[in-house]
């Protein structure tokens, strides 16, 4: 069998929605290693790891046949599409080429149906730029083993690595760089290359970061149109990953805004301090409306029902 047949099969069998220099190398250096493909022979294949210059010969002779050309929805020359591959939405091509974000605040807001806001931005959120780096070691020696890690290293074939996605689609691109991005804070879409912010996750997102969620009067929309249902949901991840103040703020929306009762909630109400200043919405000015029972300053004006859509 040829060897650039082997690889548009194995391209094929990857069902993403695009595929990167990485990926590709990383199947080449397979077939390399292998010299047979599906119990046939790999034509031509005398060397145990290919060199740079063979890998861009395959891709060369892959793109001047049609079977990848430069995707348009990413102008990034590491990223390709696929021949007879549907399109696909930007969320999915984002967690195709990187593979350690997920889609969250107000998309993944969108997605779970906690609002009828069309983002104009698609907002992500990855790892800080060190862990992102260490992440990225890891799942090479995973793909390709640890000594096919070094051979492959050697032989300066396409590496992951941090592609910069500014925009997908013609969409502007929200990545919000997180220490709290890991694989428990989103859930991996059955059949599709999405990964989206858990329930729960994206309910604590609304109070971390609301201005990435359509603005603190809409969260304040959504919490009280959505949070009984899910009430289970937000309360284990607000005490598991949630911090003092994080607590503070969603256990007063929970229990005194809109009566919604829970044993885990009353645990919280030792974390408020009295005598503090702590404010339900960090970035406005300190108000004198005040929860005595949460000893949370209630600096939101009840009559505002403006949020800025992102």
């Amino acid at each position: 069998m040829e060897l650039r047949t082997a690889l548009s099969l194995e391209i094929g069998q990857l069902h993403h929605p695009v595929v990167t220099s990485y990926q590709l190398g990383c199947l080449v250096f397979k077939l390399y290693r292998a010299k047979v493909y599906r119990g046939e022979p790999l034509k031509g294949i005398k060397k145990d790891v290919p060199a740079r210059a063979d890998f861009k010969r395959l891709l060369s002779s892959l793109v001047q046949d049609g079977i990848l050309h430069n995707s348009k929805a990413v102008p990034n020359s590491e990223v390709y599409a696929v021949l007879g591959r549907a399109a696909a939405g930007a969320e999915d091509i984002a967690c195709c080429v990187d593979p350690f974000c997920y889609v969250s605040h107000l998309s993944a807001m969108a997605y779970h149906g906690f609002t009828d806001r069309l983002p104009k931005l698609l907002f992500l959120t990855t790892p800080p730029s060190t862990r992102w780096g260490i992440l990225a070691v890891e799942r090479m020696q995973k793909d390709l083993g640890s000594e096919g890690y070094a051979l492959y290293r050697e032989a300066s074939l396409p590496l992951l690595r941090r592609l910069r996605l500014a925009k997908i689609h013609r969409k502007t691109v929200n990545s919000h760089s997180s220490v709290h991005c890991n694989p428990g804070a989103y859930v991996n879409v059955q059949e599709r290359s999405l990964r989206v912010s858990t329930i729960g996750r994206t309910f604590l997102d609304m109070i971390r970061e609301p201005d990435l969620c359509g603005g603190i009067y809409h969260v304040l929309e959504v919490y009280a149109d959505h949070a009984g249902r899910y009430l289970r949901q937000i309360v284990d991840t607000v005490d598991r990953h949630g911090n003092k103040i994080e607590k503070v703020r969603v256990g007063y929306l929970l229990d005194e805004r809109l009566g919604l009762p829970h044993p885990t909630i009353e645990t919280w109400r030792a974390l408020a301090q009295r005598g503090g200043s702590q404010k339900l919405y960090p970035k406005a000015p300190y108000s004198p409306n005040f929860s005595e029972k949460w000893c949370l300053s209630l600096n939101i004006e009840e009559t505002d029902d403006t949020a800025a859509e992102e």
